[in-house]
């Protein structure tokens, strides 16, 4: 029974619901930014709109952008026109299938590989075990992607170069062509698909460059059968001489070889 004649701030005291205060809401602080980058994406968006499907960035060091096999072409455009990064470093392709021959060489990392492979969640056992690919920086969705590295050479502090990225698309494994952007690109191309079967449409002469006329095969892909991924036994016999333990037995093995030499 409470006590008619308690003050109010007895009644404070003897009241046990009393709400607790609120806690303070816990703020994160912002990772470090790279507004240079930032903006030469936000060009890239501007431009491209919904055809920049993803971006990561690397803050002062790098900047990754992947747009549809659709605006290739015109990311190409953009970059060297638009943004006048008009160096171009290379253009190449990859397979990101696992190999379906697995790794031939017994090495420390690949036991840690091995160990790995054991200890790891079933999303990434689809990745070893060949039903889901990984991807690299800013992502992808196709076994085959084709990477290309274009920069601006300006004034001391205004360089900067950027890798643009694209999924090849599974059933036409082709793209359009960035000769008419960057001439250099006619022999990346050209190696890209040789190496790795990819088109390049509207390329003025996608023909093989190191492999013989008649060669059949990719042999970059993955699943490519290179005799050379195994190592195989020697198949002739050798004859191996026990090393000399001692002077003695040195010096009785040269004079042996020696009466040999006389003898003959």
């Amino acid at each position: 029974m409470s006590d008619q004649n308690a003050t109010p701030e007895d009644n404070t005291e003897l009241d046990d619901t009393a709400a607790p205060e609120p806690e303070a809401a816990v703020v994160e602080p912002e990772g470090p930014k790279d507004e240079a980058r930032e903006a030469i994406l936000g060009r890239f968006v501007d431009a491209l709109g919904e055809a920049v499907v993803d971006s990561h960035i690397v803050v002062d060091k790098d900047l990754w952008i992947r747009v549809s096999a659709d605006a290739w072409h015109e990311a190409g455009e953009v970059a060297r026109n638009a943004l006048q990064a008009r160096y171009f470093g290379f253009l190449s392709a990859i397979d990101w299938m696992p190999s379906p021959f697995g790794r031939s060489m017994d090495s420390e990392v690949d036991r840690l590989l091995e160990a790995k492979d054991e200890a790891q969640a079933p999303e990434d056992a689809a990745v070893s075990a060949g039903t889901s690919f990984e991807h690299g920086f800013a992502g992808g969705e196709t076994r085959f992607q084709v990477f290309a590295r274009v920069a601006h050479i300006g004034e001391q502090g205004s360089n900067w170069g950027v890798t643009l990225k694209v999924d090849v698309p599974d059933d036409s494994l082709a793209l359009s062509t960035w000769t008419k952007v960057y001439a250099g690109a006619d022999w990346h191309e050209r190696e890209a698909h040789e190496m790795f079967g990819i088109d390049f449409t509207g390329h003025p002469a996608l023909r093989n460059m190191y492999l013989p006329t008649g060669f059949e095969g990719h042999p970059l892909r993955k699943d490519f059968p290179l005799l050379a991924r195994h190592v195989k036994p020697w198949p002739g016999i050798v004859d191996v001489e026990q090393m000399p333990t001692n002077e003695a037995e040195q010096l009785s093995t040269e004079e042996s070889g020696t009466a040999e030499g006389a003898d003959s």
